[in-house]
């Protein structure tokens, strides 16, 4: 999706359609030329979590700055004095790694001041709504309601597939035709897009705790078709028990992480169960912690295809103590290789 802002207003009822829900307590760093991901981290309150923020982000953007690289730095929260130390500190931060911030801006839903020049500023409804009318016109949909929102949304009815898993077992088949009826049943899903039934849905759960058919399943993603994966996934997560849900979940993350929608990432791999640690899972974290983007990823396949081999099932990376989310890496203005 690609939106040209041209006032402030405008930048700001734009940042929860590329985010994908609407940021509260939020700094979001939006990049003015491609190269830069665009962040969202909760507003860090004193100077230790300001220098915290630093060190989470600080990876990605020193690698992927460039000369004349240039962001903004947009703080939704009432607390203004927060925002206003919190931006100077990014901003100066950014400095040190050649990186300009274009604009510091604080919005409270209501008003919002650009902290460089004093400039001040209304939020109006209308620019929200032409804003919102423009990114269905792109088929975007449109943003939850807010990040807690969009994790909420990928729980569903579990108890319909949790009574089918036992049986999904008893008659499941030999790993290698478990297999193909995956490989052929999301084809199906790629041609019709059909939610799968609960006794497909118990049975490609269960298949999936073959790794091999996983990898083969996840081997199948591409930047092409990751928008249906993500649709299956989606549904699957929502409606897979613990017991066989972190397959689905990593699943989910992946795609939305080719996607370029880091928080809808996060918020998959949040679907893994604590007890359950899953190496997938900690590929596709390590990929949103790097800031790498999906573009690289046949790049980073064989790489990641060695370091799926030595991963510890043990071994799952958590995000920061302050949540950060990486959506994408194209600014508003013109988110491995299978393996255990």
């Amino acid at each position: 999706m690609d939106l040209v802002v041209q006032s402030p207003d405008e930048l700001l009822a734009a940042v929860p359609h590329v985010l994908g829900f609407k940021p509260e307590e939020s700094i979001v760093l939006v990049p003015f030329r491609p190269g830069l991901p665009i962040t969202r981290v909760d507003l860090p309150k004193s100077a230790a979590d300001r220098e915290e923020v630093w060190d989470a982000i600080s990876g990605p953007y020193g690698r992927h700055a460039h000369p004349g690289a240039r962001l903004g730095i947009l703080c939704f929260t009432e607390d203004r004095r927060s925002a206003e130390l919190a931006s100077q500190h990014l901003s100066n931060r950014l400095d040190t790694v050649g990186i300009t911030t274009q604009i510091r801006l604080w919005a409270d839903g209501e008003r919002w001041r650009e902290f460089n020049t004093g400039q001040t500023g209304l939020q109006t409804q209308a620019t929200a709504e032409r804003i919102a009318a423009a990114t269905v016109l792109s088929g975007t949909a449109q943003p939850a309601a807010s990040r807690a929102s969009l994790a909420a949304s990928l729980i569903g009815d579990r108890e319909p597939i949790t009574q089918l898993i036992p049986a999904a077992r008893a008659v499941a088949s030999p790993p290698a035709v478990e297999r193909d009826w995956s490989l052929d049943r999301l084809e199906q899903f790629h041609t019709d897009g059909n939610r799968l039934s609960d006794v497909d849905g118990a049975r490609m759960l269960v298949a999936l705790e073959t790794i091999s058919t996983r990898d083969a399943v996840w081997e199948d993603m591409s930047r092409e078709n990751h928008t249906s994966h993500m649709a299956l996934w989606n549904d699957l997560t929502r409606r897979a028990p613990d017991e066989v849900r972190a397959a689905p979940a990593s699943m989910l993350g992946f795609a939305s992480w080719l996607h370029g929608d880091g928080a809808k990432a996060w918020c998959a791999l949040d679907q893994v169960p604590a007890d359950r640690p899953y190496s997938m899972a900690a590929i596709v974290a390590s990929a949103l912690q790097n800031g790498i983007h999906p573009r690289e990823w046949e790049r980073y396949q064989t790489q990641m295809r060695d370091l799926a081999g030595e991963l510890d099932e043990s071994f799952v990376p958590k995000p920061p103590e302050q949540q950060r989310d990486l959506p994408r890496t194209q600014p508003i203005t013109d988110r491995p290789a299978p393996g255990r």
